[in-house]
């Protein structure tokens, strides 16, 4: 399958699962305070599936537009209601009904955030641990001390067993633009404090790879450039190359390893060049014509000669007990809320780049991506998008949940409602926010992919 393609099934996938839960959210929580449902749709615009069921006779929808959901009630202010059934209409609810059906969509999405982790921590995975390979000169990691070979287990207190965690933590800290502790353990297996100064990082996000920004990269193993596994159809195999062929130079550049071996063939994808390899002994010279970096077969067509044990030492398993695990789910789910609103935040004070608006294209490249990595990843995916949407939906902006549970918080104050024509006035600006919003994450979108 190509890469496109499993892209937009892993969109669709992702974007029907949230939307659907974030619906069932008003859904379940109208019909429990009696409310009648009309329509439960998965999806805006031309119903193309649609069946019905329930007492109620309700409508259940997927719809052409795959990009929301929406749950129709019964409401007065949309069509004449029967007398008999007027106290079944969302608008003839008390206040604290209203709101609870409104806040329930969100409160869903972080509800499958929070499943979707504890899952995920009393399954166990097994991960990479977050080991020092290389420390940039002139850094906040290389002033604060931070040296190769010792493990992150830290920051800010926190504890850190994975690069996804110290990543989340590094975010979380470059926003307060102040310094940090973070405890490394040494090669040893002492435990060291180091103070990490974050005070003169840029705008976040003007830089996409923020480890390289803060100093540091993760450890990885020094592979020789020596091909483990021909791929079928690609450049290496139609030119001659053979399993066990220790490559030697690229263009004439001598390769020390893989990684320079990578970076000389990605360097000229699509051209056609000499590759010297070392086969028994002896040298040979091939002309290879190198795929496109984006090419499913790779730019030379080969995989390496990784040995069996190489990880070993480099992995763990990160596992906790049932009550354990709903604690570090509740916190993974608080945290990420949070980070979601600083970053948010940080956008509109100049703290943090636009760059980080992502759109449907952007999304969708992830949604492939973790779904090519399996099913863990794509869970963890799904659960940070459930927390996205959670977040964005309740912000206080007309059309979304947010912008009605400021209505009813203003009718709390107040004593009334909102009159309509106000709610009329501010749906449009409501509207016209959410196009801005979106024009922007289109252009980030079409941006990264011209970049």
């Amino acid at each position: 399958m190509s890469g496109f393609l499993t892209s937009v099934i892993a969109f669709l996938v992702a974007i029907g699962i949230l939307v659907a839960f974030h619906e069932f959210g008003h859904y379940w929580v109208a019909r429990r305070l009696g409310v009648k449902v009309l329509r439960y749709s998965i999806g805006f615009g031309k119903p193309l599936f649609t069946w019905r069921a329930g007492p109620d006779n309700t409508e259940y929808c997927i719809s052409a537009i795959p990009l929301g959901g929406y749950v129709k009630m019964l409401d007065e202010r949309e069509s004449p209601v029967p007398e008999a059934e007027q106290h079944r209409a969302f608008n003839r609810q008390h206040l604290w009904r209203r709101t609870a059906i409104v806040s329930a969509g969100p409160l869903f999405n972080f509800l499958f955030a929070l499943v979707v982790y504890w899952l995920i921590f009393v399954a166990g995975t097994t991960e990479v641990r977050p080991v020092v390979g290389e420390v940039l000169p002139e850094t906040p990691a290389a002033a604060a001390g931070i040296e190769p070979g010792q493990e992150i287990v830290a920051i800010g207190g926190r504890s850190t067993p994975t690069w996804e965690k110290v990543l989340i933590s590094l975010l979380d800290a470059s926003l307060s633009r102040g310094e940090t502790t973070i405890t490394v353990a040494s090669e040893r297996g002492t435990d060291l404090q180091r103070q990490l100064d974050l005070s003169g990082l840029g705008r976040l996000g003007d830089e996409p790879d923020l480890l390289r920004t803060i100093g540091f990269r993760p450890w990885q193993p020094q592979l020789e450039a020596r091909v483990g596994e021909l791929i079928d159809g690609g450049s290496a195999a139609a030119a001659g190359l053979q399993a066990g062929d220790q490559v030697l130079a690229v263009a004439g550049e001598p390769v020390d390893d893989w990684r320079s071996l990578v970076q000389a063939v990605q360097a000229r994808a699509g051209e056609t060049v000499e590759v010297e390899v070392d086969r028994a002994g002896g040298s040979r010279t091939y002309q290879v014509a190198l795929g496109e970096v984006d090419s499913p077969r790779g730019v030379l067509g080969v995989r390496p000669d990784v040995p069996a044990d190489l990880f070993d030492s480099m992995r763990h398993t990160v596992r906790y007990g049932p009550l354990t695990a709903l604690g570090e789910a509740a916190a993974d789910t608080w945290r990420t809320s949070v980070l979601t609103l600083q970053v948010l935040w940080g956008m509109i004070t100049g703290q943090a780049s636009l760059n980080n608006l992502s759109g449907p294209i952007s999304i969708g490249q992830y949604a492939g991506d973790t779904a090519s990595s399996g099913l863990v990843p794509f869970l963890k995916f799904l659960a940070i998008v459930s927390i996205s949407l959670g977040v964005l939906n309740l912000l206080p902006i007309p059309v979304l949940d947010g912008g009605h549970l400021m209505y009813y918080l203003i009718e709390a104050v107040k004593g009334s409602p909102v009159s309509e024509q106000v709610q009329i006035y501010a749906q449009y600006v409501g509207i016209l926010l959410l196009l801005l919003l979106m024009t922007l994450a289109f252009y980030n979108d079409i941006a990264r992919l011209a970049s």
